[in-house]
C-alpha cells in the first residue's frame, strides 16, 4: 500500500535525523535537529492518525 511505504518513507528520514543529532557536536546544531525530530515524528503521527480514520470510514 502506497500509505505503507510513505510511513516507512518517514520512519526513514527521522531515523536519519536521530543519527546525526547523536554524531553532531554543535550544541545549537544539536538543539535544532531535536526540533526536526519533534516536528517530523508529530507530522507522522498525525498522518498515522488520519489514515486510521480512513480505514475507519470516518
Amino acid at each position: 500500500m502506497a500509505t505503507e511505504r510513505k510511513f516507512r518513507e518517514q520512519e526513514i528520514q527521522i531515523a536519519r535525523y536521530r543519527l546525526l543529532e547523536r554524531e553532531v557536536t554543535d550544541p545549537f546544531a544539536a538543539c535544532l535537529l531535536h526540533i526536526i525530530v519533534l516536528e517530523l515524528e508529530a507530522d507522522l503521527q498525525k498522518d498515522w492518525e488520519t489514515g486510521q480514520r480512513k480505514c475507519q470510514g470516518r
